[in-house]
């Protein structure tokens, strides 16, 4: 994978929608690793600028990904109980919460637009994230020449993905930021860890393993290579590098007790996903509501937190971040990129 990718280090960026940037993706390929950047959270029209972007900063190849959750179905009566769960923190800040909830983006699996910007544009890596794309949008990539990447938590996703025609898969263990890739969040999750879901992938997956999850230095990276994996993925690892998009309470999180402390949540966007300690993620702990499903629940998230921060509270925001966190560095990208290569050499 590193010789098709022209990579002088096995490093990948996680994808980390709404920290990424074309900026940061571009410094770490120009670094030597391969840059990420997330589009499931946006339109087709927005990707063809961040990917022009990224090719005006860089020559070298970079990963974009996509979202391909199992789109919501509605219920008014959820969301309405929902939102009436909230309005004291909407009261707080002296913001009206959304009269009603929205599926504030589309899942790639019903977004033409998305995969024709895609076959146009021609990336050479596209991941996806929360499953598998349908067989006519993978033999479309294909034959663009896109190598094609899936998350999974458990053998049985992997095997889906090789069946599916994935070239590759990221193992996401249980430490891992940011949303879990699980293809189907109500089934029940065994909580695989980085290295035991690594070597299982490793041994029966019949794919090239990414490892990815709680890996926040060169150690770590040496250490899921000596498992087998062929690279591994880092996301927390570059939220505080300044060509990140992360706020500034966002930053502060991250060096602060609450790293300390990171929280497997659904109250944030509907689906679990590892987050920062904060008032967001203290709520869901408390709270006996379940959220409507992702990502109509994030669209009363993000107005939350909207609303705290124009009261200059910080405590709302979707911190995502895997248990390494205490282990981050403010580093520019290309300098925490030779950082890590040092520390694999070490």
């Amino acid at each position: 994978m590193l010789d098709r990718f022209n990579l002088q280090l096995p490093i990948i960026q996680a994808p980390m929608a709404g920290v990424s940037t074309p900026m940061l993706a571009a410094a770490v390929s120009d670094a030597g690793g391969l840059g990420s950047i997330g589009v499931g959270a946006t339109d087709a029209s927005n990707a063809r600028s961040m990917v022009a972007e990224i090719r005006a900063a860089t020559t070298r190849a970079f990963n974009v990904n996509v979202f391909v959750h199992k789109s919501p179905q509605p219920d008014s009566e959820r969301e309405s109980a929902w939102l009436a769960t909230l309005a004291p923190m909407f009261r707080k800040f002296e913001v009206a919460p959304p009269k009603v909830l929205r599926v504030i983006y589309k899942s790639f699996l019903e977004d033409e637009d998305m995969l024709r910007a895609l076959i146009d544009l021609r990336p050479a890596m596209v991941s996806f994230h929360f499953g598998i794309p349908s067989a006519e949008q993978t033999a479309a990539l294909r034959q663009a020449g896109c190598f094609l990447v899936a998350t999974a938590t458990s053998l049985d996703e992997a095997q889906a993905a090789r069946r599916a025609g994935m070239d590759a898969v990221v193992a996401q263990g249980y430490e891992a930021g940011g949303h879990r890739g699980m293809f189907d969040p109500n089934t029940p999750d065994d909580c695989l860890g980085t290295l035991p879901l690594t070597r299982l992938l490793v041994r029966h997956s019949g794919l090239p393993v990414i490892a990815a999850g709680g890996i926040m230095d060169g150690q770590g990276i040496r250490a899921v290579l000596d498992m087998g994996a062929v690279a591994a993925q880092l996301g927390t690892a570059f939220i505080a590098c300044p060509e990140s998009s992360a706020d500034t309470a966002y930053r502060t999180a991250l060096f602060s007790p609450a790293a300390q402390h990171t929280i497997m949540t659904r109250a944030i966007s509907g689906r679990p996903a590892r987050c920062l300690r904060n008032d967001f993620t203290d709520f869901g702990q408390e709270t006996q509501r379940i959220p409507p499903e992702y990502p109509t629940a994030y669209d009363a998230g993000k107005a939350l937190n909207a609303g705290a921060k124009t009261a200059a509270h910080g405590g709302f925001g979707a911190q995502w971040a895997g248990q390494g966190a205490p282990l981050a560095r403010a580093l520019p990208a290309a300098e925490l990129i030779a950082e890590l290569a040092r520390e694999m050499r070490t």
